[in-house]
């Protein structure tokens, strides 16, 4: 049972480190960055729908899609008195896009303010192209 244990664990891990696919020139390419300390995961979730394999990054093709990404992030927390430290807040957020191009490179970036979770996609110009429209949070 330890072996098998084992084994599942590793194998865990080895695809926590397997390399980015390469860019495919045919699609857009969408990365995610968090800017503040404590926003601390990003993550696709689905395209269209569809749950994806791995959540490191959103390639698709040209035109509409909608991206919804898992954020994770600290979130002060309230006590009766008592000294706590911060606890995290899961959310999902939806990002709806028309006009992706082939190519293309995006940033996805998602913030927290306080316990309010907000997502905003630039393209390669650095300019908005897309807010989340829609936040659903488990905490």
């Amino acid at each position: 049972m330890s072996r098998l244990m084992l084994l599942l664990a590793a194998s865990v891990v080895a695809g926590c480190q397997s390399p980015l696919p390469a860019v495919n020139p045919q699609m857009a390419w969408v990365d995610f960055s968090t800017p503040f300390p404590n926003d601390k995961l990003l993550m696709a979730e689905r395209l269209d729908k569809q749950r994806l394999r791995d959540g490191r990054f959103f390639q698709v093709t040209p035109g509409s899609h909608e991206l919804i990404v898992r954020f994770d992030f600290e979130v002060p927390s309230g006590g009766s008195g008592l000294m706590s430290g911060p606890s995290e807040r899961l959310c999902y957020l939806t990002i709806n896009y028309d006009n992706f191009e082939a190519g293309q490179r995006y940033v996805l970036v998602g913030q927290s303010i306080a316990f309010t979770p907000g997502a905003r996609l630039y393209n390669a110009k650095r300019e908005v192209v897309a807010e989340d429209r829609d936040t659903y949070c488990l905490m």
